[in-house]
């Protein structure tokens, strides 16, 4: 990473090299010291981010990432830009000509603000100027983004330093979700049973609608726990859909909660009862009943919320609907 940092600072140096020659040709007031390039400029003068300097271009965008800002940009590298074309099966020509499918992912790069390593909120829900979400943590020390497609991009140069903000280089083109909670969980063969009970309950609407809402999805092994522990058969519970629609929107919080914001005081579902959810050692949530049900999977992102997976259907204070 060191010296890839280093390539990019080259680069920088370069770009400025002519302007800092005027610091050894001072008059009497002194040496002029040449201002650091912007975001733009920089870009331009370093190698490996060629593609995104013309994908910006053919945006539009270069006016704006040259203005005052302040910007944070997670910049990808040729090789990402290489990946996402084969990827998406594309050809550069035809997603520098898409000027607006071309926007919404530049601008999914891009904060309103200067963030350097040191500042990023690790884990917490990071709005970009195009205004879906993405995340960053640090496994095993690696600065890490979770795309709204719930893709993997590393950052591996931080702080590049620009006039009017500054730059992360990536190893992955992030792209915005695509999907809403319903559509996810379609995608998602462990979720047959919350699907058709979330369409039998006539709730796709609501969770297809902007939200955003936070779901804490039982899996199918779940769902046939339940069965088992109330004694009642699929066709029983699917066929009383005011009970199935109480139960299931017990599970569905408004807002968007990353695992990083669960709040340790008691959560209120849509159903209006709460339900508890334990942090440490794992995720555990206690539920009306004081039945305890473990998160086995967190930050599922959507296009209007998130996702959690649990291996307990959790229930309210009476099961009466």
């Amino acid at each position: 990473m060191h010296r890839r940092k280093a390539l990019i600072l080259a680069g920088v140096a370069a770009a400025a090299g002519s302007s800092a020659l005027l610091a050894g040709c001072g008059g009497s007031d002194g040496p002029v010291v040449a201002p650091p390039p912007n975001i733009v400029e920089l870009a331009k003068a370093t190698p490996s981010l060629s593609i995104l300097v013309e994908a910006v271009v053919a945006a539009d965008l270069a006016a704006t990432l040259s203005g005052p800002g302040p910007f944070t940009v997670f910049a990808p590298n040729n090789d990402a830009f290489v990946a996402l074309l084969a990827e998406l099966g594309v050809t550069k020509d035809a997603l520098l000509k898409d000027k607006a499918l071309l926007t919404t992912v530049l601008t999914y790069h891009v904060l309103g603000a200067k963030v350097e390593k040191a500042a990023i909120p690790l884990g917490k829900a990071i709005t970009p100027l195009q205004k879906d979400v993405f995340k960053i943590e640090a496994p095993g020390g690696v600065l890490t983004i979770t795309d709204g497609r719930n893709r993997a991009s590393k950052i591996i140069a931080t702080d590049v330093q620009a006039s009017n903000g500054v730059v992360h280089i990536i190893d992955k083109v992030i792209l915005p979700p695509n999907k809403n909670i319903v559509q996810t969980a379609q995608g998602i063969a462990t979720f047959s049973l919350l699907v058709e009970g979330v369409t039998t309950a006539g709730l796709v609407p609501t969770l297809t609608g902007p939200g955003p809402f936070t779901v804490f999805a039982p899996t199918d092994a779940a769902f046939q726990a339940a069965l088992t522990e109330l004694g009642i058969s699929k066709a029983t519970l699917f066929g009383n859909t005011k009970l199935l629609a109480k139960i299931l929107t017990y599970h569905v919080v408004n807002g968007r909660v990353l695992n990083a914001d669960i709040p340790a005081t008691p959560i209120t579902s849509v159903q209006g009862e709460t339900f508890t959810i334990a942090t440490s050692p794992t995720f555990v949530i206690t539920d009306q009943q004081g039945r305890k049900t473990n998160i086995t999977a967190t930050d599922v992102f959507t296009s209007n919320g998130v996702i959690h997976v649990i291996d307990r259907v959790i229930l309210t204070k009476t099961l009466v609907a």
